[in-house]
Formats: structure tokens, sequence, C-alpha cells
């Protein structure tokens, strides 16, 4: 497989790499930067997002029209999101229009004018964004997850900001934060699909190669400290949306393969054991997951569930039964390989797709600095036994650990004097 992967680095900085995958008829592309919502300031808080909706809203060339109608001509899809590390533009085109997609990426991220009346209409699109998430209760109590879990860390504020932050943002303060940030060191392009690598560094190298390079300053990152207080936000709702999250690994913690597994045995799919007893066997709940997050310096590992107010407590109880007995009891030997062969499935099933192996091109690159073969991802998955689950069990889900957020109608009394708060 070595010919199907490249990766050359431009000498100001900017990474290219490409994955050819000749039975596919298309190319993903992205255009990422190593840069995201945490890296913002508390006044800036939302920024990034912001100048991720502007790129596509006009260049000195096209009108935003013209670039959608562009997409549109060639039968394309374009997106972009912000996260809290980073930032990416992408598109996945048919691979006979390999290079009208490159013209497009590289115009909208080259040459965007962040022209005043875009700002001004785009203002109040992320403004609905916003009262989206407000309006989803789901969405909103992730929200108010983080924002309980992490303070006032940058990590705890919304990657959408705040409507008071959203009012002052100008041409000015967009182009100043693309200028101090997307530099060519902390960019890289991933392409994945039926390319040549040649041809793909022959179209990027003009334009891409051509950004200035030079002292970068560093991000201002620093590690949260978690919180693990209760919370409770009332809403006239029909349910109450439950929240415990804590601080879990970090996206290169050796430990990430044994962290992978512990999700899937806690509530990452329909055998789970919180899918079974919370939903399957007392029917508390209509949707029940476990979840995790990684950055450079932290992580994050959460469980939710929506039911109704009345069986808050008991619901909150048999989650703490399940996160005991995991800590306590080690998964047996027919669960930990079920565990194993849905992880390596999953991978395996998505690594058919391009997209997909353009971001995981991307990911490896800015957090690992190499791309990491997928046998090597399934055979460190192999090798994890019973013990490394039930310590990072111990370790990450102990309840005195966990911050709780409960969304709703909460009761009087449902989330007091909790066993594992005492």
């Amino acid at each position: 497989m070595a010919g199907n992967l490249e990766c050359i680095r431009l000498p100001n900085g900017v990474r290219i790499a490409t994955r050819r995958m000749p039975h596919a008829r298309s190319i993903a592309m992205g255009v990422w930067v190593d840069v995201g919502a945490r890296d913002e300031t508390t006044a800036d808080s939302g920024l990034s997002h912001m100048i991720e909706h502007m790129i596509f809203k006009g260049t000195v060339r096209r009108s935003a029209y013209q670039i959608a109608k562009a997409f549109d001509a060639i039968g394309g899809h374009t997106n972009a999101f912000t996260s809290p590390e980073t930032t990416c533009y992408h598109a996945r085109v048919a691979d006979t229009h390999l290079e009208t997609m490159v013209d497009l990426l590289a115009d909208i991220f080259l040459h965007s004018t962040f022209s005043p009346p875009e700002i001004e209409r785009e203002r109040t699109v992320i403004l609905q964004e916003i009262r989206m998430v407000e309006d989803c209760p789901e969405d909103l109590v992730h929200t108010l997850a983080c924002a309980h879990l992490w303070g006032d860390h940058p990590l705890g504020r919304s990657i959408l900001g705040t409507p008071e932050n959203l009012a002052t943002f100008d041409q000015q303060r967009l182009q100043a934060f693309v200028q101090r940030n997307y530099r060519p060191e902390r960019i890289v392009i991933a392409a994945a699909g039926n390319l040549s690598h040649d041809r793909i560094h022959e179209l990027l190298a003009p334009t891409f190669g051509l950004l200035p390079s030079g002292e970068t300053a560093a991000l201002p990152r620093r590690a949260p400290v978690a919180q693990s207080p209760v919370q409770v936000v009332p809403r006239p709702l029909e349910q109450v949306h439950l929240l415990l999250a804590g601080p879990g690994l970090c996206v290169t913690d050796e430990r990430r393969y044994a962290y992978s597994l512990l999700n899937s045995i806690l509530g990452g799919n329909m055998s789970s054991r919180l899918f079974q007893a919370i939903r399957e066997q007392h029917g508390l709940a209509y949707s029940v997951y476990s979840f995790v997050s990684s950055f450079t310096d932290s992580g994050m590992i959460g469980i939710y569930a929506a039911v109704a107010p009345e069986k808050t407590r008991e619901t909150l109880l048999r989650i703490v039964t399940e996160l005991r007995r995991l800590a306590d009891t080690p998964v047996g030997t027919r669960r930990l390989a079920d565990a194993k062969a849905f992880t390596k499935g999953s991978l395996l099933l998505a690594a058919e797709s391009n997209e997909n192996q353009m971001m995981r091109l991307a990911q490896n690159e800015i957090y690992a600095g190499r791309f990491i073969p997928m046998d090597e991802v399934t055979g460190r998955i192999d090798a994890v036994d019973a013990s490394e689950i039930q310590d990072l069990a111990a370790e990450l889900l102990d309840p005195a650990r966990l911050a709780l957020t409960a969304l709703g109608p909460v009761p009087a009394g449902a989330v007091d004097a909790l066993p594992w708060r005492q």
C-alpha cells in the first residue's frame, strides 16, 4: 500500500497528503488548518466558526452565488466545519472534475474578501444557528455540559460563539484572525480517491506554495481542569435530558485503543451495557449512549440519556451501577471479543469512504505527524486486554469525577444526595 500514500511538504511549510484509491470514481479533498475554537480569546469566541461560513461568501473572482453554482454544475458536494482544534474546508467531486475542485477550494481559501454586506447577512444566519441549538434539548445539554465540565476554559465555550460577540465581528477582525492563524505551517491539504499524487501536487503548489512563510506564534493552548458539580437547568420540556461528563484521554494517549473499546462496551452500540440496562431491560429511555472525544492535551467521556421526569433518579442510579460494574469486574472474554469486532468493523467499513480516508490523512498528520496504517490500528485494538479496560474504567468513570447536567423539568430532590456524591 506504500505506493498509494504520499505526503510532501512545500518549501513554505504547507503539507499535502494523498491516498490513491483506484477503485473509486470520486476524489475527496480537504484544506485543514490546525487552529480552532479553543484558540480564540474570550472576545474572539465564535470567530473561527464565522470565518468558516464567510469563506464561501465571495472572492475576488466569484460571488457567493457563483461559488455555489460552480460546485453544483459539476455535481460536487462541499462543506466546512469548525472543531475545538481544527477548521476544515472540504469537497468531493467525480474524478473528472479534479481541476475545477482544486481551483474552487484554492480560490475560497486564499482569496475570500469577507465583504461587509455578506458579513451582515451571515451574522443573522449564525444567530439562527445558535437559536437552533437552544431549541434542541439534546444539542443544548451537550453545550451546557461542556461549559459545566471545563468552566471558563476555551473548551467550555460553544464553537458558535455568543450573540454578543457575533455583533462585534467585522471585516477587519476576520481578516486579522486569518492572517494571524492561517499560516502555511498549520495547513494540511488531504485528498483521497482516484487520483495521481503528482497531479495533485502540480495543481496545488502554484497557489498554496505562494503563501508567505515566516515566524508563526505558538497557539496559546493550556490544558483544562475539569469540574465535577451538579447543574440543574429547568426548562418546560417533556423529558429530562441528562449528561454525565468527565475528563478523558488526549488524542495521542497510548491507551486510546482501550478508551475506544471501553466506550463501545459502556454505551457505544445496541448491545452495550447502558443500552441494554436503561432501554431494553427497564424501558427508561429511547435514547441513551456514551461517547468519547479527544484533544491535544485532554479529552472527554460522557453519557447521555433522555427520560421521563419521574424516572430521573432511577436512571441515574442504574447508570452508576453500570459504571461501578465496569470498574469492579473485568469484562468477559466474549464481551471483549465482541467489542473488538465491532470497533474494527466500524473502522474498516468507514475506510471504504474516500471522505473518511481524507479525514484520517489530515488528522494523522496534524496529531501524529505520520499516517497510521489500519493494520497497526487493528493490531493495537486486538492487543487490549480486560485489565486495561477495567483500569481505565476505574480512572475515568469514577462518579465523583463526573459532572452532571440535567436539563428540563427535574423533580425536586431527584439529583440530591446521590450515592456517588457522598
